[in-house]
C-alpha cells in the first residue's frame, strides 16, 4: 500500500480536494438539498479513484522517459519497486471502481464517467505533441468542483463551472513552474513542456498570465457566491484574497535565475492556498 500511495503522490490530493468539497457544499446549500453521507462518501471515492487512475497511468506511460531522468529515475517503475504490469492493473482497477461508483450516485454522473476518465488519462500523452499539456492537466483537475456539484444535484451550474475554470488555470500555471526543473531534459528528448518550447522567461510569463486569469475567475466566483448564497460572504472574500496573495507570493520566489524554491512554490504554497480557501468558503456556507 505504501508503494502505491507513493506512486500516485496521494499527498497531492490536497490540491483539488478542497475544490471538490466546495462544489459539494455549494450544492447542499441549495434549498432542496441536504447533507447525505452516502453521496458525500461516493463523491470522495470517485475523486480518489479518478486521481489514482490518472497518476498511475501517467507513471505507466512515462516509464521509459522517467528512467532516463535523474529526478524521476527513483519513481516506482524505473526503480523496480513496482512492475509496469502491476501498475497497469492498478489503473484498470481504479478506472472500473470509478465508473461503478458513479453508477450509485446518479445517472448523469454514470453516463459522463467515461468522458471524465478519458480526460484525466489523456493528459499523459500531451507532452509528446503540445506545450499546452499543462492546461490539459488543469482540465482534469477542474472536473472536481463540477463533478461534486453534479453528484448532488444532477445538473450543471455556472458557479462550480467557474471554480472549475479557476482550478484549470491555477494548476496549469503552477505546473509550468514545476516543469522548469526538467527544461534541459525535455529539450534533449524533444518533449513539449512549456519551458522547453518557450524558454524559462516566456514560460514564467505564461504561468503569470494563467494565474492572472485564475485570480479574475476567483473574484467572479466569490461575487457570484456572495450574491446567490450568502449575506456578506466575508470569509469567502478573505479566502479569495489569501489564495490570490499566495499566487503572487509563489511568483515572487521563483525567477529565471533562481529555481531553488520551485518545490516550495509548487507544493507548500499551493497546498496552503487550496486548503485555506476551501475551508473558509465551506465555513461561510455552513454558518
Amino acid at each position: 500500500m505504501k508503494e502505491y500511495l507513493s506512486l500516485v503522490k496521494f499527498s497531492h490530493t490536497i490540491f483539488a480536494l478542497p475544490f471538490a468539497l466546495v462544489g459539494y457544499f455549494l450544492a447542499i446549500s441549495l434549498p432542496r438539498y441536504d447533507f447525505q453521507w452516502k453521496t458525500f462518501v461516493l463523491m470522495l471515492l470517485c475523486m480518489v479513484f479518478a486521481r489514482n487512475s490518472a497518476m498511475a497511468f501517467n507513471r505507466y506511460i512515462d516509464r521509459d522517459i522517467d528512467v532516463k531522468n535523474p529526478r524521476t529515475a527513483v519513481r516506482e517503475i524505473p526503480a523496480g519497486i513496482l512492475s509496469a504490469q502491476a501498475v497497469l492493473v492498478f489503473v484498470i482497477v481504479n478506472v472500473l471502481a470509478f465508473i461503478i461508483t458513479t453508477y450509485f450516485i446518479n445517472s448523469i454522473c454514470f453516463y459522463l464517467s467515461p468522458i471524465a476518465i478519458a480526460v484525466v488519462l489523456f493528459y499523459s500523452y500531451t507532452k509528446r505533441f503540445t506545450f499546452l499539456c499543462h492546461l490539459v492537466l488543469g482540465l482534469g483537475l477542474s472536473l472536481a468542483p463540477v463533478g461534486a456539484y453534479l453528484a448532488v444535484t444532477g445538473t450543471f451550474d455556472w458557479i462550480p463551472i467557474i471554480y472549475g475554470m479557476t482550478v484549470m488555470f491555477w494548476v496549469a500555471g503552477f505546473d509550468i513552474i514545476y516543469a522548469l526543473q526538467d527544461i534541459d531534459f525535455d529539450l534533449s528528448l524533444g518533449l513539449n513542456s512549456t519551458p522547453a518550447k518557450l524558454g524559462k522567461k516566456w514560460a514564467l510569463v505564461l504561468s503569470y498570465v494563467f494565474h492572472v486569469i485564475c485570480s479574475v475567475l476567483m473574484i467572479l466566483a466569490a461575487y457570484s457566491v456572495t450574491i446567490n448564497y450568502l449575506d456578506t460572504g466575508w470569509m469567502v472574500w478573505m479566502g479569495t484574497t489569501i489564495f490570490i496573495s499566495l499566487l503572487i507570493y509563489q511568483h515572487s520566489i521563483v525567477s529565471v535565475n533562481d529555481l531553488n524554491r520551485v518545490n516550495l512554490s509548487f507544493f507548500t504554497t499551493n497546498g496552503i492556498a487550496s486548503v485555506v480557501f476551501g475551508s473558509l468558503l465551506i465555513l461561510d456556507l455552513i454558518l
